[in-house]
């Protein structure tokens, strides 16, 4: 079994190549290529710890994958990470392990981010400006994962801890600096600034109200994984001209979905989205995508708005630790 270890894992990742994966990962999970049972989570409650355990299988491939990422917010107090994990590639054929990528969780992060960015992109957006909710490294990934789909000219952000938003700002200055990194005060104020926003907290109440957004809005859901997580108000998915989701069935258990379940039929999954398939009725689409992709549309207060719901499906970690297998010399 080959181990490889996080500076090795680091030197192979090319964002833009891993949001094409992603795209292939959702498509395959969409059209019912792969199987990727729901996710296992264990609350480490004395720490307030939570740990995550997903695994996927795609038909006919050589390897299967088995995933642990965990978060320990009282490793900041430590001086430590609040994110660790691994991945681990075993054979299809015989089921021994063949690689164990240990990379402390830093895969499950990127594919996150690429995932979110990639769904950004094929949505057609223009925008040069994002608004991002969370100033950890989820936050710090986005925004570098959409300077690779946008001509990001502006990104705001709005963080609980004003230290952590100015630590934020200067390390994000730093590795983007064509593009203007600044604080606001509030969610609704980030809101009002752009018409892409992403969140990625771990919030158990909602941060965005429907009142708060413009017409055109795209709001992607990152921190909403586990039962009564919530960064969103119903509302505002209920309003929705379009929902998306990562997975129908994760969605409704762990995501934002979870708190509208009278929305739970209008959901598209994004595979679907992007493979153009039965998954949305031609009519639908077709009145969706008039209204959507209408840049005149998007300047009305009260034209349409999207959501994309993520959860982290398993076959994003089989699909991002084959990459990182084959890029490392197997």
């Amino acid at each position: 079994m080959r181990i490889i270890e996080l500076p090795e894992i680091r030197r192979t990742l090319v964002y833009h190549e891993i949001i094409g994966r992603m795209r292939d990962a959702l498509m395959a999970s969409s059209r019912g290529e792969c199987d990727t049972p729901m996710p296992m989570h264990l609350d480490i409650r004395p720490v307030a710890g939570e740990v995550h355990i997903k695994s996927s299988y795609r038909r006919g491939g050589k390897l299967f994958a088995l995933k642990i990422a965990s978060t320990f917010p009282g490793n900041i107090a430590r001086g430590l990470p609040t994110g660790n994990g691994m991945m681990m590639l075993c054979s299809a054929e015989t089921g021994e392990p063949v690689a164990l990528l240990a990379d402390a969780g830093h895969l499950t992060d990127v594919r996150t981010a690429a995932v979110t960015a990639m769904v950004t992109h094929e949505l057609r957006r223009p925008d040069e400006i994002i608004g991002v909710l969370g100033t950890g490294v989820q936050a710090r990934l986005q925004t570098l994962m959409h300077a690779q789909v946008l001509d990001l000219v502006q990104m705001c952000v709005w963080g609980r801890d004003p230290e952590r938003v100015a630590e934020f700002e200067r390390e994000m200055g730093a590795l983007l600096p064509n593009t203007e990194i600044y604080s606001v005060d509030s969610p609704a104020e980030l809101a009002r600034r752009a018409r892409i926003l992403i969140t990625c907290t771990p919030s158990r109440a909602p941060l965005l109200r429907a009142g708060d957004l413009q017409g055109g809005t795209l709001i992607c859901a990152v921190g909403s994984d586990s039962p009564g997580k919530q960064e969103l108000d119903p509302e505002i998915l209920r309003r929705a001209a379009l929902i998306l989701a990562d997975s129908k069935p994760q969605c409704e258990k762990l995501g934002e979905l979870q708190h509208a379940p009278g929305e739970w039929s209008r959901a598209v999954e994004i595979g679907a989205w992007c493979d153009r398939t039965d998954g949305v009725p031609a009519r639908q689409r077709e009145d969706i995508e008039r209204a959507w992709f209408s840049m005149a549309d998007r300047e009305t207060p009260n034209g349409p708005i999207a959501v994309c719901d993520f959860t982290g499906l398993g076959v994003e970690d089989l699909y991002i630790a084959e990459y990182c297998y084959e890029r490392s010399g197997s």
